[in-house]
Parts: structure tokens; sequence; C-alpha cells
């Protein structure tokens, strides 16, 4: 297909993981790899590592994990939304792991039980100061009470969110700490046994907060990118996808020409404007193009006009490149490299914003 590829570099991920490993030593790894594997595509994610059988796979939908399960993968799986009745007959049936974030879920869990005298593994979710989903502080005695009263619910983990871990104050992170060690401390003062305990990301592994848990999950530091630009990379770690396009066609135009859209971008000069076979219905960040580039043979070059939904044009100056051979939009790839990070923070957005576009017409390449 001529278009968008995202070139998947298995060896890198592979890397990053036993990196990644170094640094958490023993605690449990649990990979993020909702979102379409953060849009690297979750099975060319999971295939490449499942075979460590210890590696722990998390999902958002019940979907995405099973397809996970659909494919062959034997790994335990984690679905991070909240339950739904609907769906825990599959959870039961395909040995995923759910979680349960307030009082009504457990009671539907509870139910689910009595009829099938099975129920899936589940983890404790509370809210530590995210303010999304996860048990109130406050009901913790109420949530412990209820679980010792039905000990045939399989409570397998503890968990909550930090949602200010990635960021170079920390102040609210030791909050949230604390009040995570009082649950926790509650829970098991009362008698019950989590397998799993888990709050730390990627960015709370950077930050080194994660002493007290025996598991971790990491979403973005596997693929190779920092979670924001306020943490230390104190790791050394590589992009995995690499996001390019061909060439598609290729013409010399003299000073002064409208290039694309609003014709806000008018060339300078008599220079060769290349036009790339990828747009913003394929996840290209549309406005990356004000002050934007590509890489082509090691060398960067401006990205002329607002860009397309299917294409965009690339001022080559008085290089000539071939029809047919492709550009680097985002990643590392041969001698071209222009890290994501660079283009989130000159876009004003994210790197999870940005990965997780990768859609449309893009073709993977498992390198």
């Amino acid at each position: 297909m001529i278009g968008p590829k995202a070139y998947i570099h298995s060896d890198r991920l592979s890397n990053n993981i036993l990196k990644i490993k170094n640094i958490i030593s023993d605690k449990n790894l649990m990979l993020v790899v909702k979102a379409n594997g953060y849009g690297h595509g979750a099975l060319n994610i999971v295939n490449n590592i499942s075979h460590d059988s210890k590696i722990i796979f998390g999902t958002f939908s019940i979907n995405e994990a099973l397809e996970l399960r659909n494919s062959g993968i034997k790994n335990n799986i984690f679905i991070f939304s909240k339950i739904q009745k609907s769906w825990i007959h599959l959870a039961l049936e395909n040995n995923l792991w759910i979680n349960a974030t307030d009082m009504d879920d457990l009671k539907i869990l509870n139910q689910f039980y009595k009829k099938k005298n099975a129920c899936p593994n589940i983890h404790l979710k509370f809210d530590t100061g995210m303010t999304r989903l996860g048990f109130d502080m406050q009901d913790s005695n109420e949530v412990f009470e209820y679980i010792l009263k039905r000990p045939f619910l399989p409570i397998e983990g503890l968990y909550s969110h930090f949602s200010t871990a990635d960021e170079g104050d920390l102040s609210y992170v030791e909050i949230q700490l604390n009040r995570f060690k009082k649950i926790l401390k509650k829970g098991i003062e009362k008698g019950i046994n989590f397998k799993y305990i888990h709050c730390s990301n990627s960015g709370a592994v950077l930050n080194k907060i994660n002493s007290m848990f025996n598991t971790v999950r990491i979403g973005m530091l596997a693929y190779g990118v920092a979670p924001s630009d306020e943490v230390s990379m104190n790791i050394n770690i590589d992009p995995v996808m690499s996001f390019c396009a061909p060439i598609v066609n290729l013409r010399n135009v003299p000073a002064n020409t409208p290039v694309s859209y609003g014709g806000k971008y008018i060339t300078k000069k008599s220079t060769n404007i290349g036009v790339i076979q990828a747009g913003f219905a394929d996840g290209f960040p549309r406005p990356w193009y004000e002050k934007g580039y590509i890489s082509y043979r090691g060398r960067n070059y401006k990205i002329a006009g607002r860009v397309c939904m299917d294409q965009f044009m690339v001022d080559f100056e008085d290089t000539e490149p071939h029809i047919g051979e492709e550009v680097l939009i985002f990643g590392k790839r041969r001698n071209d490299f222009i890290p994501i990070e660079t283009i989130s923070k000159e876009i004003d957005s994210t790197t999870y914003v940005l990965l997780t576009a990768i859609h449309g017409r893009t073709e993977y390449v498992i390198i």
C-alpha cells in the first residue's frame, strides 16, 4: 500500500522492557496496551513479549482484552474500565481481571457470584486524588467489611492512580501516596491479602515513587517515549515507533508560489515541493505544520503549508528526492530522528495524544 507506515521496532521494545525491569527489580510488571497499544498496535506489542508469562497486560475495554485472548495470549490481562453487567461473564470465561470502583460494583459482582458460583479476579480501586473512578477514601471501612463478609469474592489487588507523578512538583503525589498507604494498612489490618498492589506509572518509576508497591504499571516508557518534559529521563530507551510516509509527487516551482489550503505558505525562491501521502486523517499532528519539519536522508525539511486530510507538502529546496522514498514524520529510523516529544512540546500537546492518534490508512510494519 502506498501511504503512511508505522514501523514497529521489536528489538527496541524488548530492550526498553529489559531496562525497565532492571529498574523495578523483582516487582510485577504490568504493561499497558490500551488504545491499540498507545497507537503501536496492541497485538504488535504483546506478540513480541508475551513469551514472558510474568508480564501482565493492561487494557481499558473488554473488547481490547478479548482481542488479546482471541489471538492466543495466555498472560494475565487486567481491564481498567468500569465493569458492566453485560460482559462480566466474558471476563470470567476468558480469565480476565476486572476492577471494582464503588459499592454498586461489589453488589453486582456479589449477585454474579451467587448465580454462577464463580467470579473474575477483582482489583479494588480507590480514588486518592484523581477524582476519577475509585472508591472514596472515607468508605474504606464499608468496602473492607463488605468483602470480609463475602470471602468468596476473589479480591486479588488494590490500586490507585497518581495524577501528577510525571510532573516536577511531587507534593501532591506525596499526599496521594500517604492516603493510599492508610487505605492499604487498614485493609491489611482487617485481614485482607492483596496479591497485587499498584499505583506507580511511568512517571512514578522515573521519579522513583514505587518502593512500597509490588506491581508497577508501565505505558510510555516501554514505547520509548518520555511521559512528560518535567521528569528526568534517567533511563536510556529508544522510540519503538517510526512514523513515515512516501513521497508521491515532486515539482519545481518559482518564488512566490502559494502552497496548500489558504496559501499561507509562499515559496521564497525557486524550490522543489514534494507531496507526502499522509494527512491528519492518518494521525499526522496538523498544528505541527506551522514550525514543523520532516527528516529525509538525515536532513530536516520544512513542512510547506497546511496539512491536508490525506497529504501534506514539504519544501525540499534544492534537493531532488526520489518518488516512492519515505520521509520520517517522527521517531528514529536509519539516519533520521525526530523525537515525538519535540513535536508535542512545540504544538502544546502530549505524546499520548499524538501516538494514540495514529490510525486511518496507516500500515504497521514490524522490524
